[in-house]
């Protein structure tokens, strides 16, 4: 069962409870598991064992004077503590690896999923939150398994082994001395319900300040370009103090939960220590059995404290699965659909579409015919629904209304691989990874030879600028590109689209980053790429537009003017409008 179908169940109810969401990460591992287990208890026995023997050790070498038990006495005790210390190291060891193998697994299982989740979910999702939950929240469960778990098998183990002992000495003074342990027992649950509380907003709060610090560094130019440092500065230490407080709220808790088990405690062991003092000086009970019962006590108390924490530790894991579940189960893209080579014949009917987080519609009622080869440029004002139209052709959004027909297929019924696989997009908005000049460009085409990377960089006018990097195409980007020009990052996307070699092309005013001698040598590459090839265009410079099959004008949602150029410039209206705002002074320029 994967990550997905684990969360799924627990969201549907199969899964009662978040023990159950353990028992199913764990499961894989279950081996390993079972031998911690198994390590988990001797090591409980071990310190029942302890406890036992000090009565042996009192009665036969402090009353019978035993110079032979005397001799034995230390080989024994060094084995003891040998194997405390073995099955401590075996059990700590498999723990730590089971939670470090379902950390990786979860992380993974995130990444994964958020690679095929809906545009729509990172509309209304901070990238900060999501890096929080898959690094920050997912260590919480690694802790939880390597530690808590752990401290679940043994102290539990411990507290049992120890009360058998306790009972064997003395089982009337051990029932008195059980008298407080449901009473730490309620006092760990009111705790835990606290923690529980308390912890979610902590990890709340972590998602705050990592998505300052990541908004920090993603726009830190604009940072200092507006003077905001100390702005920015306040911002992040009013969050570094709200989550200040709230830690201190859950040590606080954890700290109360442990002086609430030495207080009754102390209680315990100052009644036994009276009445069992009150056997031994009336010799109803030696002194080795009193002393042997007093240390089985003494020994209980400490994993009971542990124990409280345990359920402390485990609230705050069951948080980190509830924020876990909020990217699980959202609903990933469709996946299947019709695999088919496309040519680029695009066909909108009747399609309306409207944003979740908006009541308008962003595209009303459009009808558009392109044909194979065709050169269709759209233009308007911002917010005239021109990108969402080009992302509902690309499979990003699905009409609410209507359909969008490719090759006489509707996109729902195309498979996302199918038909992102024949679109090359190059958008304004300059996307690069933090690895070399050629992993960049083989996006557009993971299996190209090297070669064809050479041919499509050339073709893009970039290979020039890349032959006199210092490493040449293994020149490392840095993060977003920022050691590359606008223009010669933008050639380097062209030269990405370039190798894809795409049926359907997209040009988001991929253009308007570049100065005037890069846009006229990417222009001529553009041309040359837009031989053959469906190209949707939206532009505000001049030449691509004139040289369009046909113009798009589109207001507010809707298609108001189509048509050559020339025939737009005579019917006036919006387009002659726009023509005489941002293309007359091009003209005369050219």
């Amino acid at each position: 069962m994967n990550i997905e179908e684990i969360f799924k169940k627990y969201q549907s109810g199969s899964l009662r409870n978040d023990v159950s969401v353990f028992w199913q990460l764990s499961t894989p591992y279950l081996w390993r598991l079972l031998a911690a287990v198994v390590c988990s208890l001797m090591l409980s026995g071990i310190n029942g064992a302890i406890a036992w023997i000090i009565k042996p050790v009192l009665d036969t070498i402090f009353i019978k004077k035993s110079s032979n038990f005397l001799f034995l006495l230390p080989f024994g005790i060094i084995i003891l503590f040998f194997m405390r210390g073995a099955f401590t190291y075996i059990t700590n060891y498999l723990m730590s690896s089971i939670g470090a193998k379902i950390v990786r697994s979860l992380r993974q299982g995130i990444y994964n999923k958020l690679l095929f989740l809906p545009l729509s979910f990172y509309g209304k999702t901070s990238s900060g939150s999501v890096v929080s939950k898959s690094l920050n929240d997912v260590e919480i469960l690694n802790l939880t398994v390597a530690h808590t778990i752990k401290d679940f098998f043994v102290a539990g183990g411990t507290v049992i082994a120890l009360a058998i002992v306790a009972v064997i000495r003395k089982w009337d003074l051990a029932l008195l001395s059980f008298i407080v342990v449901p009473l730490i027992v309620y006092g760990i649950s009111k705790f835990g319900v606290m923690m529980k509380r308390v912890s979610m907003n902590t990890r709340k709060l972590i998602s705050k300040i990592t998505t300052i610090l990541h908004e920090s560094l993603q726009g830190m130019k604009i940072i200092k370009a507006f003077t905001m440092e100390e702005e920015m500065n306040k911002r992040h230490e009013k969050a570094l103090a709200e989550h200040y407080r709230n830690t201190m709220r859950e040590v606080r808790i954890n700290e109360s939960s442990s002086l609430l088990a030495e207080l009754l405690g102390g209680f315990g062991i100052a009644i036994i220590l009276f009445y069992g003092g009150h056997l031994v000086i009336s010799d109803d009970i030696s002194a080795g059995s009193f002393f042997s019962f007093i240390a089985a006590i003494l020994m209980m108390y400490t994993p009971l404290k542990r124990l409280s924490r345990v359920n402390n530790n485990f609230q705050q894991a069951r948080n980190v699965i509830e924020r876990i579940k909020e990217i699980i189960v959202v609903e990933s893209e469709k996946k299947g659909g019709t695999e088919r080579t496309i040519k680029g014949h695009i066909v909108f009917e009747n399609v309306s579409f409207k944003y979740q987080s908006s009541e308008n519609y962003a595209l009303k009622d459009i009808n558009l015919h392109i044909n194979p080869g065709e050169v269709v440029a759209l233009v308007g004002y911002s917010g005239a629904g021109k990108s969402t139209l080009v992302d509902l052709i690309a499979g990003f959004w699905y009409p609410d209304k209507g359909k969008i027909l490719i090759d006489g297929t509707d996109t729902r019924d195309l498979s996302l691989r199918s038909l992102r696989g024949h679109i090359g997009i190059v958008t304004q908005d300059i996307v690069l990874f933090n690895d070399t000049v050629e992993a960049n460009i083989l996006f557009g085409r993971p299996d190209a030879t090297e070669g064809e990377v050479i041919e499509a960089a050339k073709a893009a006018y970039a290979h020039e600028f890349i032959m006199e990097l210092s490493d040449g195409y293994e020149t490392k980007i840095g993060e977003r590109g920022i050691r590359f020009s606008g223009g010669q990052k933008q050639r380097i996307t062209m030269a990405r689209a370039i190798l894809r070699n795409p049926s359907i092309l997209i040009l988001d005013e991929a253009t308007s980053s570049l100065d005037t001698e890069s846009e006229q040598k990417v222009q001529k590459a553009l041309e040359k790429l837009m031989e053959g090839r469906t190209t949707i265009v939206i532009a505000h410079r001049l030449s691509t537009v004139l040289k369009a099959t046909k113009i798009i004008v589109m207001s507010r949602g809707r298609i108001i003017q189509h048509g050559s150029h020339e025939e737009l410039l005579l019917a006036g209206g919006l387009y002659q409008e726009l023509y005489t705002m941002q293309f007359a002074s091009s003209t005369l320029q050219d």
